[in-house]
């Protein structure tokens, strides 16, 4: 057992009796006629303490424990869950999962992956930092971040809170090919909203930080500065005339469109035919100078981890090279329909980082950009994924000989996915790392703004 599987005292099963749930629901599938067997079993908790203008909102603490089975009968799949841990539900789940599998048509693409393929080696990337936060010191953590943003300007006069969160889960992942794999987590936050007013308008802003690593989140003054300052900053907000023009994506939000393109380059999309990136290896689909990669053994990383949700070995890897594909996102099932091989990515990418060299800083993209909008909210979901058509309802501020002018509000931002990658004509240094993709701030050198 390597030190991240350690038994912890702070969850509600020890680690090793995890592994035994795990066993017994492998062998009493077996037993029952499963040609085939795969189990996931995890036990967490967590505390989430919410302030409001001071005053303690909300204190939540839960736990949380689960047991997913998945059969086969050759070719057929059955899946069941449980949040019971009794032997008897156990073997109840076990049996639903069975007699689902007995009334489901074959797949022939259906199955565990591929035994060469499961992870040997399970190394520690430091995943888990236990956080031993007193509620007293959680409210204090919250009051601290909203009294921050509140000193930052007296226009800032209400509030929709500021939370600290703390999270914790462990997790045993295995099948029937002789698979068993796990290890604990941890995912701590501080957000922070809050509300300016001037004349007869209001404007919202928030900011929030992540980490594995409590030690590694902003500190609850600075996450509440940042909020009062990014809600001042939009008080005269107005509308502009409808344009085409370069566009910058706040580096919170750049991540967005990252997401955009997993999803298209995902096994569901692609044999599904339902991508905007068909057939895209080895075709350019970023900007020439943009590079893409995957980092699953970064360590503290957000999405790391030794193996994927089907205990395949996770790897380092170029995605994007030069601005041409290189790689889908694929888990065994997917891999299958399409012909290929799984990529280790069933359950979705792991850390994905995207750079074009030396980023630039925050000031010189503006400068690069000139005359534009900087894009800081989205709202609304007007994406196609199919033809990769983008039109959003968007927020942030005019630019103007390089410097910001004026915030602006209610304004759409359309384009299509396809030509905004390509189109990417410089990125930024400032990268935030707050989930499973890695961007700075990304300028599109042209999109359609439409205003007032």
């Amino acid at each position: 057992m390597n030190d991240n599987a350690r038994p912890s005292p702070r969850f509600s099963y020890p680690f090793p009796v995890l592994q035994k749930i795990a066993q017994d629901v492998l062998d009493y599938a077996k037993k029952n006629g499963a040609s085939a067997c795969e189990t996931d079993i995890s036990d967490g908790f967590g505390q989430s303490v919410t302030v409001r203008r001071g005053e303690v909102e909300t204190i939540e603490y839960n736990r949380d424990k689960g047991l997913s089975v998945t059969v086969y009968i050759g070719q057929k799949r059955g899946h069941a869950s449980t949040s019971d841990f009794a032997p008897q539900a156990i073997k109840d789940t076990v049996a639903a999962a069975l007699s689902i599998a007995g009334h489901t048509a074959a797949d022939d693409c259906a199955g565990l992956a591929d035994s060469d393929l499961l992870a040997r080696e399970f190394p520690d990337l430091d995943l888990y930092f236990p956080w031993d936060l007193p509620v007293e010191q959680a409210i204090q953590l919250a009051q601290t971040c909203e009294a921050a943003a509140f000193a930052v300007d007296k226009r800032i006069t209400n509030s929709e809170g500021a939370s600290v969160s703390l999270s914790e889960s462990q997790f045993v992942y295995a099948n029937s090919l002789g698979f068993m794999g796990g290890y604990p987590g941890s995912r701590h936050s501080i957000s922070c909203a809050v509300i300016a007013s001037q004349d007869d308008t209001m404007q919202r802003d928030y900011w929030y930080s992540v980490a594995r690593d409590a030690a590694d989140l902003e500190h609850a003054d600075a996450v509440g500065r940042k909020t009062g300052m990014r809600s001042v900053a939009r008080l005269g907000a107005r509308k502009i005339a409808t344009c085409e023009v370069p566009v910058l994506f706040e580096a919170p939000i750049a991540a967005s469109l990252m997401g955009h393109f997993v999803s298209a380059v995902s096994g569901g999309s692609l044999y599904r035919k339902s991508s905007f990136l068909l057939d895209s290896i080895g075709k350019q689909v970023f900007a020439p100078d943009i590079q893409i990669r995957e980092a699953p053994h970064l360590k503290k990383g957000l999405a790391s981890g030794p193996f994927d949700d089907e205990g395949v070995a996770t790897r380092e890897r170029k995605v994007v090279e030069n601005g041409v594909m290189q790689g889908y996102f694929l888990g065994s099932y997917s891999a299958r329909k399409l012909g290929l091989s799984t990529t280790g990515n069933a359950g979705g990418n792991h850390n994905l980082i995207l750079d074009n060299g030396a980023g630039l800083e925050f000031s010189a993209l503006l400068k690069k950009m000139n005359k534009g909008v900087l894009v800081t909210e989205l709202l609304g979901q007007g994406v196609n994924p199919v033809t990769g058509d983008y039109s959003r309802g968007a927020a942030g501020y005019w630019v103007e000989d390089g410097e910001i002018r004026h915030a602006v509000e209610e304004i759409t931002i359309a384009g299509n996915l396809k030509d905004m990658l390509l189109g990417i004509s410089a990125v930024g240094n400032d990268v935030i790392a707050r989930g499973s993709k890695q961007c700075g701030s990304l300028l599109i050198d042209r999109m359609m703004v439409a205003g007032g």
